[in-house]
C-alpha cells in the first residue's frame, strides 16, 4: 500500500483501517496515509498532498540527467535504498523461515512515496503514483506542467534503454532491469514474449 504525506486542512479522528490505525489528523502537522485515502481526503478538500522528493522538478531533471548520461546508458536510475534486514533469532532451524534471511523487495520499501522518500531514486511504482498524484492534486505541485514534460521525457528515454537492452537477447546476453518500475515491466512484457517466442 503506497503512503504519501498530507498535510491536513481539518481535524479528524484516526482512523481503523484494515493496515493498522492512522494517527489523527491535526492542522497543519504532516501525516503519512494510504494513498486512496489521501486523494479521497483531497477530494472532499479536507487535506493537501505533499508531493514525494522524486516529484520535484530539480529531483526529476537529475534523475534525468542521470538516465541520458553516455557512462550510464545501460543502467537504469537507482531504486530507494532497502533497509537492512533486522537481526533476529530465526524461529526454527530452516533457514527459510528465518526472519534474518527474509529481504523486503522494491515495491514494499517503506516511505519510498512520502516526504521523507530520497530525491535521486525512483520507486517501482513512480508511473502510477506520478499520474495519480499529477491528475487529482495538481495545485499541491509549484509547477505541474513541467513535472508533467519531464515525466514525459523520463518515460521515453527509460522505454527506449529497456527496448536497447532486450535487443540484445538476439546474442544471448543478459538484461540487468535493475530500477525499472512496475508499470514499465507491464508495458515491455507483450515486447519480451514476441522475443522469446522468436527465440524459441
Amino acid at each position: 500500500m503506497e503512503q504519501v504525506t498530507v498535510i491536513p486542512r481539518q481535524r479528524l479522528e484516526g482512523l481503523e483501517l484494515l493496515g493498522g490505525p492512522t494517527a489523527p489528523l491535526k492542522p497543519p502537522f504532516p501525516i503519512s496515509l494510504p494513498l486512496w485515502l489521501a486523494l479521497l481526503l483531497k477530494r472532499q478538500r479536507r487535506a493537501n498532498i505533499s508531493p514525494p522528493p522524486w516529484l520535484q522538478v530539480d529531483a526529476l531533471m537529475q534523475i534525468l540527467d542521470f538516465e541520458t548520461d553516455e557512462r550510464t546508458a545501460e543502467v537504469f536510475s537507482p531504486s530507494p535504498v532497502l533497509p537492512r534486514a533486522r537481526s533476529v533469532a530465526p524461529l526454527d532451524d530452516d533457514p527459510y523461515l528465518a526472519h534474518d534471511s527474509l529481504e523486503l523487495s522494491a515495491p514494499f520499501v517503506k516511505d519510498e512515496s512520502t516526504a521523507r522518500a530520497q530525491a535521486d531514486a525512483l520507486p517501482y511504482h513512480w508511473l502510477e503514483l506520478s499520474y495519480l498524484l499529477l491528475a487529482h492534486a495538481p495545485d499541491d505541485f509549484e509547477d505541474p506542467d513541467r513535472v508533467r514534460k519531464l515525466l514525459r521525457d523520463l518515460r521515453e528515454v527509460r522505454m527506449s534503454k529497456l527496448r536497447k537492452g532486450f535487443r540484445v537477447l538476439n546474442t544471448g546476453a543478459g538484461v540487468k532491469m535493475n530500477g525499472v518500475g512496475g508499470m514499465e515491466v507491464a508495458e515491455v512484457r507483450g515486447f519480451v514474449k514476441g522475443m522469446v517466442d522468436g527465440l524459441r
